[in-house]
Protein backbone atom coordinates (compact mmCIF):
# COMPACT_ATOMS: atom_id res chain seq x y z
CA UNK A 1 0.00 0.00 0.00
CA UNK A 2 1.39 3.57 -1.25
CA UNK A 3 1.41 5.85 1.61
CA UNK A 4 -0.37 9.28 0.87
CA UNK A 5 1.89 11.29 2.80
CA UNK A 6 4.65 10.35 0.77
CA UNK A 7 3.19 10.88 -2.43
CA UNK A 8 2.26 14.51 -1.66
CA UNK A 9 6.35 14.22 -0.99
CA UNK A 10 6.43 12.97 -4.59
CA UNK A 11 3.95 15.52 -5.85
CA UNK A 12 5.99 18.59 -4.61
CA UNK A 13 8.92 17.06 -5.98
CA UNK A 14 7.00 17.14 -9.26
CA UNK A 15 6.18 20.63 -9.06
CA UNK A 16 9.59 22.03 -7.62
CA UNK A 17 12.13 19.42 -8.96
CA UNK A 18 14.71 19.30 -5.81
CA UNK A 19 14.58 17.64 -2.74
CA UNK A 20 15.49 21.61 -0.87
CA UNK A 21 12.42 22.87 -2.57
CA UNK A 22 10.37 20.33 -1.39
CA UNK A 23 11.82 20.64 2.22
CA UNK A 24 11.10 23.93 2.41
CA UNK A 25 7.54 23.76 1.01
CA UNK A 26 6.72 20.94 3.57
CA UNK A 27 8.93 21.90 6.73
CA UNK A 28 10.61 19.19 6.75
CA UNK A 29 14.76 18.79 6.36
CA UNK A 30 16.13 17.39 3.01
CA UNK A 31 17.53 14.36 4.23
CA UNK A 32 13.89 13.32 5.47
CA UNK A 33 12.40 14.38 2.44
CA UNK A 34 14.86 12.03 0.52
CA UNK A 35 14.80 8.52 3.11
CA UNK A 36 10.72 9.12 2.42
CA UNK A 37 10.98 9.02 -1.21
CA UNK A 38 13.71 6.66 -1.17
CA UNK A 39 10.99 4.31 0.95
CA UNK A 40 8.32 5.30 -1.37
CA UNK A 41 10.31 3.78 -4.14
CA UNK A 42 10.88 0.88 -2.37
CA UNK A 43 6.86 0.37 -2.17
CA UNK A 44 6.22 1.16 -5.43
CA UNK A 45 9.00 -1.92 -6.17
CA UNK A 46 10.08 0.44 -9.60
CA UNK A 47 12.29 2.86 -9.87
CA UNK A 48 10.95 6.36 -9.60
CA UNK A 49 14.11 8.76 -9.30
CA UNK A 50 17.36 8.58 -11.81
CA UNK A 51 20.68 10.38 -11.89
CA UNK A 52 20.78 13.45 -14.43
CA UNK A 53 24.70 14.67 -13.79
CA UNK A 54 24.52 16.48 -10.02
CA UNK A 55 20.44 16.59 -9.99
CA UNK A 56 17.91 13.61 -9.32
CA UNK A 57 14.62 13.25 -12.02
CA UNK A 58 11.82 11.40 -11.97
CA UNK A 59 11.97 8.32 -13.97
CA UNK A 60 9.07 7.21 -16.79
CA UNK A 61 7.66 5.23 -13.96
CA UNK A 62 7.77 8.47 -11.12
CA UNK A 63 5.97 10.44 -13.49
CA UNK A 64 3.58 8.07 -14.19
CA UNK A 65 2.94 8.10 -10.00
CA UNK A 66 2.90 11.48 -10.08
CA UNK A 67 -0.26 11.48 -12.22
CA UNK A 68 -1.63 9.20 -10.29
CA UNK A 69 -0.91 10.89 -7.33
CA UNK A 70 -3.26 13.75 -8.02
CA UNK A 71 -6.01 11.55 -8.77
CA UNK A 72 -6.03 9.54 -5.21
CA UNK A 73 -4.77 12.96 -2.84
CA UNK A 74 -7.60 14.89 -4.60
CA UNK A 75 -9.77 12.11 -3.99
CA UNK A 76 -8.60 11.78 -0.42
CA UNK A 77 -8.78 15.55 0.28
CA UNK A 78 -12.75 15.46 -1.46
CA UNK A 79 -13.34 12.83 1.20
CA UNK A 80 -12.09 15.15 4.16
CA UNK A 81 -14.06 17.83 2.61
CA UNK A 82 -17.19 15.82 2.58
CA UNK A 83 -17.11 13.91 5.78
CA UNK A 84 -16.23 18.02 7.43
CA UNK A 85 -19.13 19.85 5.49
CA UNK A 86 -22.76 19.93 4.97
CA UNK A 87 -24.93 19.70 2.00
CA UNK A 88 -25.94 23.21 2.29
CA UNK A 89 -22.87 25.20 1.30
CA UNK A 90 -21.35 27.21 3.80
CA UNK A 91 -18.30 29.29 4.29
CA UNK A 92 -15.43 29.78 4.24
CA UNK A 93 -13.96 29.93 0.69
CA UNK A 94 -11.19 31.25 0.02
CA UNK A 95 -11.12 32.74 -3.61
CA UNK A 96 -7.52 34.28 -5.26
CA UNK A 97 -8.84 36.57 -8.52
CA UNK A 98 -7.19 39.22 -10.28
CA UNK A 99 -8.55 42.65 -9.76
CA UNK A 100 -10.60 42.71 -13.45
CA UNK A 101 -12.54 39.92 -12.30
CA UNK A 102 -12.87 40.50 -8.70
CA UNK A 103 -14.58 43.90 -9.87
CA UNK A 104 -16.91 42.65 -12.68
CA UNK A 105 -17.16 38.72 -11.70
CA UNK A 106 -16.42 37.73 -7.96
CA UNK A 107 -18.13 41.25 -6.65
CA UNK A 108 -21.42 40.25 -8.01
CA UNK A 109 -21.08 36.90 -7.10
CA UNK A 110 -20.55 37.63 -3.45
CA UNK A 111 -23.64 39.79 -3.21
CA UNK A 112 -25.71 37.23 -5.01
CA UNK A 113 -24.12 34.40 -2.54
CA UNK A 114 -24.97 36.67 0.42
CA UNK A 115 -29.12 36.20 -0.42
CA UNK A 116 -29.48 32.78 -1.45
CA UNK A 117 -26.09 31.07 0.64
CA UNK A 118 -26.33 33.42 3.98
CA UNK A 119 -24.09 30.57 5.91
CA UNK A 120 -21.28 31.06 2.60
CA UNK A 121 -18.05 33.13 3.80
CA UNK A 122 -16.09 34.53 0.83
CA UNK A 123 -13.03 35.68 1.81
CA UNK A 124 -11.26 37.46 -1.15
CA UNK A 125 -7.24 37.62 -2.29
CA UNK A 126 -5.99 39.78 -4.27
CA UNK A 127 -3.60 38.07 -6.74
CA UNK A 128 -2.31 37.79 -10.20
CA UNK A 129 -3.17 34.80 -12.05
CA UNK A 130 -0.17 32.24 -11.73
CA UNK A 131 0.15 33.29 -8.09
CA UNK A 132 -3.69 32.24 -8.10
CA UNK A 133 -2.63 28.90 -9.53
CA UNK A 134 0.47 28.11 -7.62
CA UNK A 135 -2.16 28.93 -4.42
CA UNK A 136 -4.74 26.52 -5.26
CA UNK A 137 -1.85 24.12 -5.64
CA UNK A 138 -0.16 24.71 -2.33
CA UNK A 139 -3.69 24.73 -0.38
CA UNK A 140 -3.35 28.34 0.33
CA UNK A 141 -7.26 29.08 -1.63
CA UNK A 142 -10.00 26.66 -2.42
CA UNK A 143 -10.91 29.04 -5.85
CA UNK A 144 -8.51 30.21 -8.14
CA UNK A 145 -9.54 32.90 -10.55
CA UNK A 146 -7.36 33.30 -13.82
CA UNK A 147 -7.03 33.90 -17.40
CA UNK A 148 -5.28 32.71 -20.46
CA UNK A 149 -5.02 34.60 -23.83
CA UNK A 150 -6.23 33.18 -27.38
CA UNK A 151 -2.65 33.78 -28.52
CA UNK A 152 -0.90 31.72 -25.62
CA UNK A 153 -3.33 29.04 -24.98
CA UNK A 154 -2.62 27.03 -21.79
CA UNK A 155 -3.55 23.27 -20.10
CA UNK A 156 -4.48 23.55 -16.35
CA UNK A 157 -2.05 22.11 -13.79
CA UNK A 158 -2.38 18.54 -13.14
CA UNK A 159 -4.98 17.53 -10.30
CA UNK A 160 -6.73 20.94 -11.36
CA UNK A 161 -10.52 21.48 -12.67
CA UNK A 162 -10.93 24.51 -14.66
CA UNK A 163 -14.75 26.23 -15.76
CA UNK A 164 -13.95 29.16 -18.27
CA UNK A 165 -16.29 32.52 -16.76
CA UNK A 166 -16.04 34.56 -20.01
CA UNK A 167 -14.18 36.12 -22.92
CA UNK A 168 -13.14 39.49 -23.93
CA UNK A 169 -11.77 41.30 -26.46
CA UNK A 170 -7.92 43.09 -26.15
CA UNK A 171 -7.97 46.34 -27.98
CA UNK A 172 -5.48 49.10 -28.58
CA UNK A 173 -5.51 52.11 -26.45
CA UNK A 174 -4.22 55.22 -28.75
CA UNK A 175 -4.16 58.69 -27.98
CA UNK A 176 -7.08 60.55 -29.26
CA UNK A 177 -5.07 62.67 -31.79
CA UNK A 178 -3.24 59.06 -33.79
CA UNK A 179 -3.60 59.05 -36.70
CA UNK A 180 -4.53 55.35 -36.54
CA UNK A 181 -7.65 56.71 -33.65
CA UNK A 182 -10.45 56.93 -35.61
CA UNK A 183 -11.39 53.50 -36.21
CA UNK A 184 -10.29 49.70 -36.20
CA UNK A 185 -6.79 49.55 -36.09
CA UNK A 186 -4.07 47.39 -38.18
CA UNK A 187 -1.23 46.50 -36.55
CA UNK A 188 0.79 46.95 -39.91
CA UNK A 189 0.55 50.75 -39.46
CA UNK A 190 2.41 50.89 -35.99
CA UNK A 191 5.25 48.80 -36.79
CA UNK A 192 7.11 52.12 -35.61
CA UNK A 193 5.59 52.98 -33.19
CA UNK A 194 6.61 52.92 -29.05
CA UNK A 195 4.79 50.36 -27.40
CA UNK A 196 4.13 50.04 -23.04
CA UNK A 197 3.97 46.36 -22.66
CA UNK A 198 3.18 44.07 -19.69
CA UNK A 199 6.99 43.45 -17.50
CA UNK A 200 9.46 41.01 -18.86
CA UNK A 201 8.27 37.15 -18.32
CA UNK A 202 4.26 37.93 -17.97
CA UNK A 203 1.88 36.65 -20.42
CA UNK A 204 0.56 40.31 -21.23
CA UNK A 205 4.22 41.18 -22.48
CA UNK A 206 4.50 37.35 -24.84
CA UNK A 207 0.89 39.04 -25.96
CA UNK A 208 1.80 41.86 -27.29
CA UNK A 209 5.14 40.11 -28.65
CA UNK A 210 2.95 37.13 -30.89
CA UNK A 211 0.26 39.54 -32.09
CA UNK A 212 2.75 41.64 -33.54
CA UNK A 213 4.85 39.03 -34.63
CA UNK A 214 1.25 37.84 -36.81
CA UNK A 215 1.49 41.58 -38.19
CA UNK A 216 4.88 41.05 -39.50
CA UNK A 217 7.29 42.84 -36.87
CA UNK A 218 8.70 43.12 -33.65
CA UNK A 219 7.21 45.69 -31.13
CA UNK A 220 9.72 48.12 -29.88
CA UNK A 221 8.81 48.07 -26.15
CA UNK A 222 10.01 51.48 -24.12
CA UNK A 223 8.09 50.80 -20.86
CA UNK A 224 6.63 48.04 -18.85
CA UNK A 225 3.98 48.34 -16.52
CA UNK A 226 1.43 45.92 -14.89
CA UNK A 227 -0.90 48.79 -13.60
CA UNK A 228 -4.15 49.78 -16.17
CA UNK A 229 -4.49 52.45 -14.62
CA UNK A 230 -1.09 53.53 -15.11
CA UNK A 231 -0.70 52.41 -18.51
CA UNK A 232 -4.06 54.44 -19.74
CA UNK A 233 -2.16 57.75 -18.13
CA UNK A 234 1.27 56.60 -20.11
CA UNK A 235 -0.69 56.47 -23.39
CA UNK A 236 -2.31 59.99 -22.43
CA UNK A 237 1.06 61.07 -21.79
CA UNK A 238 2.05 59.98 -25.58
CA UNK A 239 4.60 57.53 -24.33
CA UNK A 240 3.71 54.71 -26.77
CA UNK A 241 0.45 52.58 -27.71
CA UNK A 242 -0.78 49.57 -25.49
CA UNK A 243 -2.80 46.26 -25.28
CA UNK A 244 -5.63 46.60 -22.91
CA UNK A 245 -8.66 43.84 -22.17
CA UNK A 246 -11.99 45.31 -22.89
CA UNK A 247 -13.42 45.54 -19.38
CA UNK A 248 -10.08 47.78 -18.21
CA UNK A 249 -12.09 50.58 -19.57
CA UNK A 250 -14.83 50.08 -17.11
CA UNK A 251 -13.10 48.97 -14.16
CA UNK A 252 -10.16 52.15 -13.84
CA UNK A 253 -11.90 54.38 -16.27
CA UNK A 254 -10.24 55.71 -19.89
CA UNK A 255 -8.87 59.10 -19.72
CA UNK A 256 -10.82 61.57 -22.06
CA UNK A 257 -7.42 62.12 -24.30
CA UNK A 258 -7.14 57.86 -24.72
CA UNK A 259 -9.35 55.75 -27.21
CA UNK A 260 -9.26 51.78 -27.24
CA UNK A 261 -9.56 50.71 -30.64
CA UNK A 262 -10.06 47.14 -32.20
CA UNK A 263 -7.96 45.66 -33.87
CA UNK A 264 -8.19 44.62 -37.37
CA UNK A 265 -6.10 42.42 -37.81
CA UNK A 266 -5.72 39.54 -35.54
CA UNK A 267 -8.62 38.31 -33.32
CA UNK A 268 -7.24 38.23 -29.82
CA UNK A 269 -9.51 37.49 -26.70
CA UNK A 270 -8.83 36.70 -23.08
CA UNK A 271 -10.45 34.37 -21.28
CA UNK A 272 -11.53 34.08 -17.92
CA UNK A 273 -11.56 31.07 -15.71
CA UNK A 274 -12.12 29.60 -12.42
CA UNK A 275 -9.99 26.76 -11.04
CA UNK A 276 -10.69 24.16 -8.41
CA UNK A 277 -8.98 21.07 -6.86
CA UNK A 278 -12.05 19.75 -4.87
CA UNK A 279 -15.95 20.39 -5.57
CA UNK A 280 -17.53 20.75 -2.19
CA UNK A 281 -20.70 22.08 -1.75
CA UNK A 282 -19.47 25.51 -1.13
CA UNK A 283 -17.12 25.95 -3.45
CA UNK A 284 -19.28 24.24 -6.09
CA UNK A 285 -21.81 27.01 -5.49
CA UNK A 286 -19.12 29.47 -5.67
CA UNK A 287 -18.45 28.44 -9.19
CA UNK A 288 -22.39 28.71 -10.10
CA UNK A 289 -22.50 32.15 -8.95
CA UNK A 290 -19.47 33.03 -10.86
CA UNK A 291 -20.93 30.93 -13.75
CA UNK A 292 -24.25 32.98 -13.49
CA UNK A 293 -23.08 36.27 -13.19
CA UNK A 294 -20.98 35.85 -16.61
CA UNK A 295 -22.62 33.36 -18.58
CA UNK A 296 -20.09 30.58 -18.32
CA UNK A 297 -19.36 27.35 -20.34
CA UNK A 298 -17.97 24.55 -18.78
CA UNK A 299 -15.03 23.05 -19.68
CA UNK A 300 -12.23 19.69 -19.88
CA UNK A 301 -10.03 19.80 -17.10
Amino acid sequence: MLDPGRLRLLREFAEHGTMTAVAEVCGLTSSAVSQQLATLEREAKVPLFERAGRRVRLTAEGLRLVRHAHIVLNALDAAEEDLRSSPTPRGPVRVACFATAAVHRLLPAIAAARTRHPALHVIVYELEPREAVEALRAGGCDLAVSFTYSLIPEDPPPGVSRRALGAERILIALPTGHPAAPGPVDLRSLREEQWIAGSRGTTDHEMLDRACALAGFRPNVIHTADDYALVLRMVSEGLGASLVPELVATTVGTPDDVVLRPISTVEITRITHALIRTGTPAVNAMLDLLGAATGSAQVGP
